[in-house]
């Protein structure tokens, strides 16, 4: 382009030219050595330079239309930024796998609901489980038999907020996240900052986050969201409450509304759920080829690592007697003879391996992972261990340092309240009991199901509601709308999320602060002779039934709904929800 104006241009394209390998935030930037690439950086990022004629519409452009948001019709623009990242190798072979079923659910959503009368966000992922600097080393682990529970949130997680519509910033390591906030680490400027609306990370990449921006995070408080998959309870989260009750927890003092955390599963109403999606759906190829898949009398197992068949001998030598045993483990030592070892193969392969198999087999470890729904998802029963007693932090190592008291009564507890003749609870223990579930499974024909929440269409509509109503920033934002509270007095010993249970309903956090005043609960007949405010205990609101003193919260960060007190009458905020989407009331869309 003509220079007149930018006397300095041509002396930095030839530096540049020479100079560009010389920091990594160059090519950070789009710089490759190519004059275009040189030309493009000291125009946009710098301004030694005239912007290119072609590239002046294409700025216009993209500013003009960054405020508007349509539903996305591929995943495609994602991919660039993915595979620039070695730590999202295992996410971004995920999200392709997975392409087609995405933006089929994105165009059924967006014929249900009008969803153009919408603000596009800047978000910010910053998944610090992946970060190197983490020395989590899960992004490897995942080829090699490795946990995959949170990969597969994070995978589903960036694939809605694409297909919503939003403007992704995915970052994967601490330079990188250092780029994003703008803090200068190499020769470049800053770049022209993103202010991000929302920030999704995990308690890892929150550390991160606090540790670059020091006290200045605070100003990015309410915008966080954080991925917690067992969920945080209110009296591990407040730092104060923690540390006077020794509390300790590696995870907890976060500070943040506990609303802010999110979970894999629906087990803990205090936190959001943000779930994943149960991937099932098969390409028109592959559904051709299942078509000649016959269910085989085999049973598959739950269990990726030789250890965790340890003294499970006895329990698959009864299952053994009815059906034939496959596995997918790391090493066939330790494991009985008889079974078939595929070794640790593709998500598509142990699909294949569902389609086929009658029975999935969980040996009680590991905890709450998505497996168990892909078998239902398959149309394979799930036998599911109880556990004996309930584990919690209280009493197993595995939990020790989570920042909750919660009790998992089975290796399952959300396909536990699915129920026969999807789940089957048996103790591993007792042949009886297993022989019985066995023999009542091979007499019928169980069906495929899956939860619409754990859909790619649920998780969309959820993720998309949770963008547009919830909001932290803003006290004054009331949402779930308040015509959704129904409120439901809990007997002494017994915590809000039980009350509410009982009555068919789920503990909304969210409705607490309507609830903390002597002239609110009038208006649901409760009479507060005398009352007082305390930040003594998790369970206030509450009464005393014979004095009539009521007690309300001064510290909103300690409203609980699993907490209970001896002798104290809880009053609940609870909420009616969705069928198979527990997340939304049915007021909420």
């Amino acid at each position: 382009p003509p220079m007149d104006g930018f006397p300095h241009c041509k002396e930095k394209l030839k530096w540049l030219g020479e100079m560009w390998r010389t920091d990594l935030c160059y090519s950070n930037y789009g710089v490759n050595g190519s004059l275009c690439s040189i030309l493009i950086y000291l125009s946009e990022i710098e301004s030694w330079c005239p912007v290119l004629p072609g590239r002046v519409a294409l700025l216009e452009n993209s500013e003009a239309v960054s405020d508007h948001v349509v539903v996305r019709e591929s995943l495609t623009g994602l991919y660039p930024s993915l595979e620039k990242r070695v730590q999202f190798r295992w996410i971004h072979q995920r999200i392709r796998s997975m392409e087609d079923i995405w933006v089929k659910a994105g165009r059924s959503l967006s014929a249900k609901y009008n969803l153009t009368e919408r603000k596009a966000k800047q978000i910010l992922v910053h998944p610090g489980v992946v970060t190197d600097e983490s020395g989590v080393r899960i992004a490897e682990a995942a080829f090699s038999g490795g946990p995959l529970g949170e990969l597969v949130q994070w995978s589903d997680l960036i694939s809605t907020l694409h297909i919503l519509g939003h403007h992704l910033h995915l970052t994967a390591s601490i330079p990188d996240l250092k780029h994003f906030l703008g803090i200068k680490t190499g020769g470049c400027p800053t770049h022209k900052k993103v202010e991000a609306n929302l920030i999704y990370t995990d308690i890892i990449g929150l550390r991160q986050i606090q540790a670059i921006l020091q006290a200045s995070w605070i100003k990015y408080r309410c915008r966080i969201r954080v991925l917690d998959t067992f969920g945080t309870e209110p009296d591990f989260n407040h730092v104060d409450w923690a540390k006077e009750h020794n509390l300790k927890s590696p995870f907890g003092s976060l500070n943040l509304i506990p609303m802010q955390f999110y979970t894999m599963f629906p087990h803990t109403p205090d936190n959001t759920f943000l779930g994943f999606v149960v991937q099932h759906q098969w390409s028109s190829e592959e559904t051709e080829h299942l078509k000649s898949t016959r269910r085989q009398n085999q049973a598959l197992v739950y269990g990726k690592r030789a250890t965790f068949w340890e003294g499970k001998g006895a329990y698959m030598d009864v299952i053994h007697k009815y059906l034939e045993i496959h596995g997918t483990v790391d090493q066939s030592a330790g494991i009985p003879g008889y079974v078939k070892n595929h070794g640790i193969i593709k998500g598509t392969e142990v699909q294949a391996l569902l389609r086929q198999s009658k029975v999935f087999v969980g040996l009680s470890f590991p905890y709450e992972g998505p497996a168990p729904l892909e078998a239902l998802a398959n149309g394979c029963a799930f036998l599911n261990p109880r556990l004996h007693p309930p584990q919690s932090s209280l009493n197993t190592e595995f939990f020790k340092g989570k920042p909750n008291i919660r009790e998992v009564t089975s290796q399952h507890p959300y396909a536990e309240a699915i129920g026969e003749p999807y789940v089957w609870m048996v103790d591993m223990h007792n042949s009886t009991d297993v022989e019985r579930a066995l023999t009542a499974i091979l007499n019928q024909t169980i069906e495929p199901y899956l939860p619409y929440e754990f859909s790619c269409e649920g998780m969309l509509q959820r993720v998309h509601i949770l963008i547009e109503k919830q909001d932290f920033c803003n006290s004054t934002g009331s949402w779930p709308p308040l015509s959704a509270l129904q409120v439901v007095k809990a007997e002494a010993k017994t915590s809000c999320k039980q009350a509410c249970q009982k009555m068919g309903l789920i503990c909304e956090p969210a409705f607490f602060p309507h609830l903390n005043s002597a002239d609110n609960l009038a208006k649901y007949g409760v009479d507060c002779q005398t009352s007082e405010l305390s930040d003594s205990h998790l369970v206030f609101p509450a009464y005393n039934s014979s004095s009539k003193h009521c007690v309300f919260q001064s510290d909103p960060l300690l409203f609980s709904c699993v907490r209970s007190d001896q002798s104290l009458i809880r009053i609940c905020p609870c909420r009616d929800y969705i069928k198979d989407q527990i997340a939304l009331c049915q007021a909420c869309i």
